[in-house]
């Protein structure tokens, strides 16, 4: 069952490059909580490959959310499996960025003393800064504010 859940992932990425003039295969492959659907960029020309990335990866966190958003139609959120979607090495540079920035924030709050806010991430991108300050035992994080102006915050426990 999940493997289609997979297979239907591709599809619905593969459709919406088609329909988009931007045609390429994508591969998935099952991670440990979530479907990883890598656009294969070997056909795609440079400019294609920042069309799709867009300003600050506002498209492809954009094609992440419409993919998530219609494979997960109709399922409990507990039944719920998100789809990573990852082009030209995007999604592995910007989880080394947020890496460093939560660490430098973990640092700044325990310098100081003082909470510490990140502005400008995605809900999928303050998740990850929560988890990988989670093992911190000393830092809590926590969100506030509405969207777009959502702030993760950062602080000793």
């Amino acid at each position: 069952m999940k493997d289609s859940h997979m297979q239907r992932g591709q599809q619905w990425l593969e459709e919406l490059l088609q329909l988009s003039a931007i045609p390429s295969k994508v591969v998935g492959e099952q991670q440990k909580d979530c479907y990883w659907m890598t656009i294969d960029d070997s056909n795609l020309t440079a400019e294609q490959v920042a069309i799709l990335v867009g300003p600050d990866g506002n498209v492809i966190d954009a094609i992440q959310y419409l993919c998530n958003t219609v494979q997960n139609i109709g399922q409990e959120v507990e039944e719920s499996i998100p789809y990573t979607v990852e082009l030209n090495g995007y999604r592995i540079r910007r989880q080394e960025e947020l890496r460093s920035m939560a660490e430098y924030a973990a640092d700044q709050a325990r310098s100081t003393g003082v909470e510490f806010e990140l502005k400008s991430l995605s809900s999928a991108e303050r998740r990850q800064v929560h988890s990988f300050l989670s093992e911190c035992e000393d830092i809590e994080t926590y969100s506030q504010g509405q969207e777009p102006d959502r702030r993760l915050v950062v602080r000793l426990r």
